[in-house]
């Protein structure tokens, strides 16, 4: 009897045990490897592969990242974990100006706030978690130790990539104002971005990277476009605890607003530029 006893116990503690560690007032941290691969498009065809390889080493910085996600049951910060160039022995300051800042997030009351810079300028942005319809599959996969269970979502693509600009959105813009005018204003079009996630019931708290959250269970794999974001290592309970609390430095705004500043400050400067280069001429 006892080592049927022994074995009734020790299932019911491994039932058990994800729910005693929700309960707990404990802190976690989890890192992310971000790896993305380069489109060169028409461009690259004319390349060889050498060519190629020397670009993705100058871009190594904007291609590969690592970010830390430090959480505890209702609140969780994400932020890179800034690198040295080791070709130029600087961080990439042109690309900071259209890469994620650093991130707070609520999942109890549903907010986020994320500090960007943008020229030399401090935002605090400001607006609610992303409302992701989840589809939960059975599929599963062991992620480091680590049951895991794959999920989906189609989210629009804006929804992923406010901070970051191409010069298509400000095309797009100034075409709507010319249709606008024109009378002839057409339903855009919304990109649409389809994303994988891989989450562990085992750590059962609705986190995950950037502005992934909603599942039940910390996401440990994000795969959408042509980035892959991997967890590498996950501490429980660290020694030494992380202070989680949201950001207050910087001009308040929402993402849409953060949006137009940056599409009106690039318009500004390809204005600027044209001008410029007239006089030239």
């Amino acid at each position: 009897m006892k080592p049927l006893y022994t074995k009734t116990r020790l299932v019911f503690f491994v039932m058990l045990m994800p729910i005693m560690i929700f309960a707990q007032d404990f802190q976690g941290k989890a890192y992310y490897f971000s790896k993305s691969t380069m489109e060169l498009g028409r461009w690259g065809a004319t390349m060889s592969e050498a060519q190629k390889k020397q670009i993705q080493e100058r871009l190594k910085n904007r291609l590969e990242k690592t970010y830390i996600l430090t959480f505890n049951k209702e609140e969780s910060t994400f932020k890179e974990d800034e690198k040295i160039d080791a070709v130029s022995g600087a961080t990439d300051s042109w690309g900071k100006n259209f890469t994620p800042g650093e991130q707070y997030k609520n999942v109890k009351s549903k907010t986020l706030l994320q500090k960007q810079e943008f020229y030399g300028k401090q935002f605090l942005i400001k607006d609610d978690l992303l409302s992701i319809d989840w589809q939960i599959g059975k599929e599963t996969k062991q992620i480091g130790k680590y049951m895991c269970f794959k999920a989906t979502a189609s989210i629009p693509t804006s929804d992923l990539t406010w901070y970051d600009f191409s010069w298509n959105d400000l095309r797009r813009v100034e075409e709507q104002k010319t249709d606008s005018i024109n009378g002839t204003v057409k339903e855009p079009e919304v990109p649409m971005s389809e994303v994988v996630a891989w989450y562990s019931p085992q750590i059962p708290l609705s986190q995950g990277p950037l502005e992934y959250w909603g599942l039940p269970g910390l996401i440990l794999e994000i795969s959408v476009g042509n980035t892959t974001m991997l967890c590498s290592k996950i501490i429980m309970n660290p020694g030494e605890k992380t202070k989680i609390e949201a950001p207050e430095k910087g001009k308040m705004v929402t993402k849409k607003e953060y949006q137009e500043i940056v599409i009106g400050k690039m318009q500004e400067m390809r204005d600027n530029r044209g001008r410029q280069m007239s006089r030239r001429n």
